[in-house]
């Protein structure tokens, strides 16, 4: 079995002889551990833990997924967060969130909440169901210190409203944030400029993404095997669900399903480049602001 974390071989970004594609490969795979979050949700992380504390501006990326009512129920009452924002992608079934602004609502099936946290916001997801089966991502997402206390937003993106286009292959890609084959997905005015994709790639087939040089990049899989980080003719690394790849440097990625279909998200972003404070729910440049973040939260002024 992979350990944890699998440092490979280092390889620099390579193309094809004459191509002029200066394709990305895998540099590092995690497997996602079991954990629990909220009042005890039972998850796995596969960023945001000792095998992978971050890669700028990533923080964090939980999968939850369970038909056993007893490992959502209890949900994520009431809890704060400063200076990130959250990313929230449901398969299936649905979540209800509200906060302490008076804003509610529901998160269903392929729907997305992109959640800008800024100066600070107290809030609350919670299942809206007691059965079933309940499937989804978060992503935590590091703000620039001139957007750390900006007013806290959402955008709130129903599953019809996000674009997915399909290949004469079979393939299918959900376009979140970011642009896909020129298909522009709804989520806009983020510092970071990330792309946030749903790729499923049919057994045999193949996908490639342009990705702007100098932005961080990983695949988390969480259906099937597929090889990752191959060249225009090459090989790339087989990474089976479960398992997040961090990718090398360069301007595309390239995806060959082998003997499975595999489906995964594909997450790209502009680092940010400055300190990273971390306490639980709050993420400054400074323990100076983590600290002011605890005493904000705890007397009360983020509710102010």
């Amino acid at each position: 079995m992979p350990r944890q974390a699998e440092l490979l071989n280092p390889i620099r970004s390579r193309c094809d002889r004459g191509c002029g594609v200066n394709y990305r490969t895998v540099s590092q795979i995690v497997a996602a551990q079991d954990t629990s979050d909220g009042a005890g949700v039972k998850l796995k992380r596969s960023l945001g833990s000792p095998a992978l504390s971050q890669l700028d501006p990533f923080l964090m990326l939980d999968e939850f997924r369970s038909d056993k009512a007893g490992d959502y129920l209890a949900g994520f009452p009431d809890h704060p967060h400063r200076g990130f924002e959250t990313v929230t992608y449901m398969l299936a079934g649905a979540m209800q969130h509200s906060d302490h602004l008076g804003n509610r609502g529901t998160l269903a099936a392929g729907g997305v909440q992109w959640m800008t946290a800024g100066k600070g916001i107290v809030h609350s997801e919670m299942p809206k169901q007691k059965n079933g089966l309940l499937w989804g991502f978060q992503l935590w997402i590091n703000l620039p210190a001139r957007l750390k206390m900006m007013p806290p937003r959402y955008q709130d993106i129903p599953s019809d409203q996000i674009p997915e286009w399909k290949s004469n292959a079979d393939v299918r890609v959900k376009v979140i944030a970011g642009t896909s084959n020129g298909t522009s997905g709804p989520v806009t005015d983020i510092s970071t400029s990330p792309i946030y994709l749903d790729v499923a790639v049919p057994s045999g087939g193949r996908f490639e993404q342009e990705i702007p040089v100098g932005h961080s990049g990983l695949c988390y899989v969480f259906e099937g095997e597929g090889e990752f980080g191959g060249t225009g003719s090459g090989v790339g690394t087989p990474i089976g669900s479960g398992r997040l790849a961090t990718l090398s440097d360069g301007d595309r990625v390239a995806v060959t399903a082998t003997s499975t279909r595999v489906r995964f998200l594909l997450l790209a972003a502009k680092p940010i480049g400055e300190p990273v404070a971390r306490y639980g729910p709050f993420v400054m440049n400074t323990r100076t602001e983590i600290m002011q973040a605890v005493e904000d939260f705890q007397s009360g002024a983020f509710k102010g």
